[in-house]
């Protein structure tokens, strides 16, 4: 042999100089990948988590509050109704004390129209204006809701009436309202002033009145003697 023709590489040192595959050097950059996808799986999936966990939460206080919002506003329905209805209140016992104020005046007109009997041109034209002023009296008076009871031949009801009398009675039952002595006044469905009645105590005993003409005649023949 030539001793000047360069050695042949050993054949470890061809070994180690050997060129890496394609496949094995995308292993590493797989799993590297694969890794990473996991990670970030996990992620995702705890991002989730804390998104509904939070929703939840969201619609807990959104229920706590749409309730405490029911309340209040029911609380102040409440409150308005019932300012509204103490105004009401209010406003009728002004009436009704203003009224009662008034009402003796209405009946002094009542008196003066059943026992004026105006003669002469002069006392009718006073009569027609004492008339005009009483109508115009009545009017207001409507106008605010006012309404005469009418009382006679009806049930006596304590409610409505004031018994002031009760006398015998062949016309009307027993406790039936025989005749007004005080008119009484509804104020839009409530009682303005009670009516002072007299009332039926039914027919009198059947004997009652023949023993009275008995002692009459008795008497007038004892006179007579």
């Amino acid at each position: 042999m030539n001793e000047d023709s360069p050695a042949s590489p050993a054949p470890e040192q061809a070994s180690t100089d050997t060129p890496i595959s394609m496949e094995e050097q995308t292993i590493p950059a797989a799993e590297a990948t694969v890794e990473n996808e996991s990670v970030a799986a996990n992620e995702s999936v705890a991002a989730n988590e804390s998104v509904e966990a939070d929703l939840a939460s969201l619609r807990q206080e959104n229920e706590v509050l749409r309730g405490q919002y029911m309340r209040i506003a029911a609380d102040f329905d409440n409150f308005r109704k019932r300012q509204q209805r103490e105004t009401e209140d209010l406003r009728l016992q002004l009436i009704c004390s203003t009224l009662s104020e008034i009402l003796p005046v209405v009946d002094n007109f009542e008196r003066a129209r059943q026992q004026l009997n105006p003669e002469g041109e002069e006392a009718q034209g006073l009569h027609r204006s004492y008339q005009g002023l009483y109508k115009q009296l009545v009017d207001v008076m409507k106008q605010l809701g006012v309404s005469p009871m009418r009382v006679e031949g009806e049930a006596f009801n304590p409610s409505l009436h004031e018994a002031v009398l009760n006398e015998p009675s062949d016309k009307y039952p027993e406790d039936v309202v025989i005749e007004e002595l005080q008119r009484g006044y509804h104020l839009d469905g409530r009682v303005l002033r009670h009516a002072m009645v007299k009332v039926s105590m039914g027919p009198g005993p059947s004997g009652a009145t023949n023993d009275s003409n008995s002692d009459t005649a008795t008497a007038e023949a004892e006179g007579n003697n």
